[in-house]
């Protein structure tokens, strides 16, 4: 036999094997088997990056892939819930999205043409970190009650700071203030948490809802007053200051939740398996011990349709909020 045919008989041999080895059509490579993307919509060095940052190496030792932090701040956070919403819903790009931009911003920016409810999966919350109501330590109040009295006796004289126009705290100082019949002027604060917290201790301000692990410090040097606490329970750092709940108002149960959203099209497999993966790394206790230094707590939802049904609830719950005290957009 000619070498040309055994050349010939070889290729044939060669293209059978190929096609033996080869995936059956349609057949899909398991998921996932390349690194996947986590966007945060916010700065590095907030508290949306640092809770990513303490999920990330376990939700990457879960799925058996590298998970890289993108942060993609602007905009109040919708530069990246826009960009989550416009990724191939093929699982590999999430997001993690807290009360501000998915919660908040849907009824703030209500021409903002990317929709928490319409443009993504809801999967699981994945923590609570606390807000609290501090006062300037120069202030005669002890306790809520009393600040509310000395609020109304001094109408028209006080003001609060928050972390920002649209912040979380802003809006439940907001809610607070309407429900306690008290009324004082807002300054936001570029530098968020920490500038508004200074601005309370020098009596810039004389008060300002932001989460705990900003004011704690701060409240046990004596400089702030920490009155209660937007919580479904109290936190550990704190363990004689009642919640809002205590304090008579039931509404303010949480504080800056943040959880966890997949483009709109991601198959079902998926958003079951990020459920799972996420509901055991938010429970695991190195990231339990983490947490706690923040004073943030573990929180996840009872499945991926329990947690849509928050967010509903969430997005009607402070789109009321805004048109009923008639905060404006920005």
């Amino acid at each position: 036999m000619h070498l040309r045919s055994h050349a010939y008989f070889a290729a044939i041999a060669a293209a059978c094997t190929l096609l033996v080895s080869a995936p059956a059509s349609g057949q899909t490579e398991p998921f996932p088997s390349r690194p996947l993307r986590m966007i945060i919509p916010y700065a590095p060095g907030g508290a949306s990056d640092f809770i990513g940052r303490i999920l990330q190496p376990k939700v990457s030792e879960e799925l058996g892939q590298q998970v890289v932090v993108e942060n993609r701040p602007g905009a109040s956070g919708n530069i990246g819930v826009e960009a989550a919403a416009r990724a191939t819903p093929d699982g590999y790009t999430f997001l993690l999205g807290n009360v501000s931009s998915m919660g908040i911003n849907p009824s703030l920016f209500p021409k903002f043409h990317v929709r928490a409810l319409r443009d993504f999966i809801a999967v699981t919350l994945v923590v609570d970190v606390p807000g609290a109501l501090g006062i300037y330590a120069g202030l005669p109040a002890n306790n809520l009650k009393e600040f509310v009295a000395y609020a109304k006796k001094n109408a028209g004289k006080l003001s609060y700071g928050s972390a920002g126009y649209g912040s979380a705290q802003r809006m439940a100082f907001e809610f607070f203030m309407s429900k306690a019949g008290i009324r004082l002027l807002h300054v936001p604060y570029k530098g968020g948490a920490g500038a508004s917290t200074i601005a309370t201790i020098s009596g810039e301000v004389a008060a300002t809802m932001v989460t705990t692990a900003s004011l704690v410090p701060h409240a046990k040097s004596g400089k702030i007053k920490i009155l209660a606490v937007v919580a479904k329970k109290r936190v550990a750092a704190l363990p004689d200051t009642p919640t809002m709940i205590e304090s008579g108002y039931p509404e303010l149960d949480l504080g800056s939740w943040q959880g966890i959203f997949l483009p709109l099209g991601t198959p079902r497999p998926i958003v079951d398996r990020f459920f799972k993966v996420f509901t055991k790394v938010v429970h695991d206790p190195w990231v339990g011990e983490r947490y706690a230094r923040a004073s943030a707590q573990q929180i996840t939802s009872d499945s991926p349709a329990d947690f849509a049904r928050f967010m509903k609830a969430q997005n009607a719950f402070w789109g009321k909020v805004i048109k009923d005290l008639g905060i404006d957009t920005p």
